[in-house]
C-alpha cells in the first residue's frame, strides 16, 4: 500500500514534458485521483490509462476525465500494478513511494519494450541513471529509457 499524495500541477507538468512527442499507450501506476492520465489524454498521449486500487480514488478519477470531456476516451483499472502485462506499454508514469521502486524496477525491465520511457516522480529509481531529469526539490521528475537502462544493467553484469 502507497499513501495517495496528489501530484502538484508543475510535477504534473513536468512529468508530461518529458513524454512530449511520443507516440504508444501511455499508462500512470498507482494513478490515483487520474490527473495525470487526463493530462496525457489532453496533450495527445494515446490510450491513455491509470492503474489504482482505491476504490474512491478510481471514482474521483473517472468523475475527472468525465469532467474534461473524456469519459470512455481515458480508462481507470481496479488492477494490482504488480499483475498486469506492461509489455505493450511505452510511456509508463510512476509517482510511488521509495520502497516500491526496487521491485518495481525489476518488473519494468523484464517487461517493458527497448523503445518505453518510464518517468518517475518524487523519488528516482535508486539503480539506474536518468536518460533526463527536470525540475528541482519535490517538482523534480526523471526519465529513464529502457534501451539505455537495460544498456547500463548489461554493462555491470559483465564487469
Amino acid at each position: 500500500q502507497v499513501p495517495y499524495q496528489p501530484s502538484s500541477p508543475r510535477q504534473v507538468a513536468n512529468a508530461l514534458a518529458l513524454l512530449r512527442g511520443r507516440e504508444g499507450k501511455t499508462v500512470d501506476l498507482g494513478s490515483g485521483d487520474g490527473r495525470l492520465v487526463v493530462e496525457a489524454y489532453k496533450q495527445g498521449l494515446r490510450p491513455a490509462l491509470g492503474y489504482e486500487l482505491n476504490p474512491w480514488l478510481l471514482c474521483l478519477a473517472n468523475y475527472r476525465a468525465w469532467k474534461a470531456g473524456y469519459h470512455g476516451k481515458v480508462s481507470f483499472l481496479k488492477k494490482d500494478l504488480w499483475k498486469v502485462d506492461l509489455s505493450d506499454c511505452y510511456n509508463v508514469i510512476v509517482f510511488l513511494a521509495p520502497s516500491v521502486k526496487p521491485p518495481l524496477a525489476t518488473k519494468l525491465l523484464a517487461e517493458l519494450p527497448d523503445g518505453a520511457r518510464v518517468v518517475a516522480g518524487r523519488f528516482p529509481f535508486p539503480s539506474w541513471t536518468p536518460s533526463s531529469t527536470l525540475g528541482q526539490g519535490l517538482e523534480q521528475v526523471w526519465a529513464y529509457d529502457m534501451k539505455e537502462v537495460r544498456g547500463a544493467a548489461q554493462s555491470s553484469a559483465r564487469g
